[in-house]
């Protein structure tokens, strides 16, 4: 019985290492246009692509615009004059009920609200959620090059 038993499990050490030595990898270091894992066959069960609430929201709500009740300041650098400095005030000013509501931002200047005018069709406007607003993620998102 001894000889069976350790026979067994000398196997299934043989089953898991072959296993565990090729098969791929499940995760890949993600790239600056996603977070999601790619799809897989586990035994032959196909697991989809895995994604969380603000990926999903992210992908199906926001598209290419900045949104400026749930976005982070970090999304602002691609427009030319609004990184750091009006972005932070557009955040802080947040929520807003339409894109126009930007504009009336108290304190900004001519040049500052001339920027955001040109700016208005790359900007949307949805409900605030907590899952992009808790903390102060939306100023500081702790995203370092």
């Amino acid at each position: 019985m001894k000889y069976l038993t350790r026979l067994l499990i000398v196997f299934s050490l043989q089953v898991v290492c072959f296993g565990w030595f090729f098969t791929s990898q499940l995760a890949h270091a993600a790239n600056s246009q996603s977070l999601t894992l790619p799809t897989v066959s586990i035994l032959g069960v196909e697991v989809g692509r895995l994604r969380n609430r603000a990926d999903e929201t992210l992908a199906d709500v926001y598209g290419d615009k900045i949104d400026l009740n749930n976005t982070n300041v970090r999304a602002f650098q691609n427009y030319r004059g609004l990184y750091p400095t009006l972005a932070s005030k557009v955040i802080k000013n947040a929520p807003y009920k339409k894109v126009e509501d930007v504009l009336k931002i108290k304190g900004l200047g001519e040049h500052q609200i001339q920027l955001l005018q040109d700016n208005l069709n790359n900007f949307t406007v949805n409900e605030p959620e907590s899952l992009f607003n808790e903390g102060d993620d939306r100023i500081n998102p702790g995203i370092y090059r």
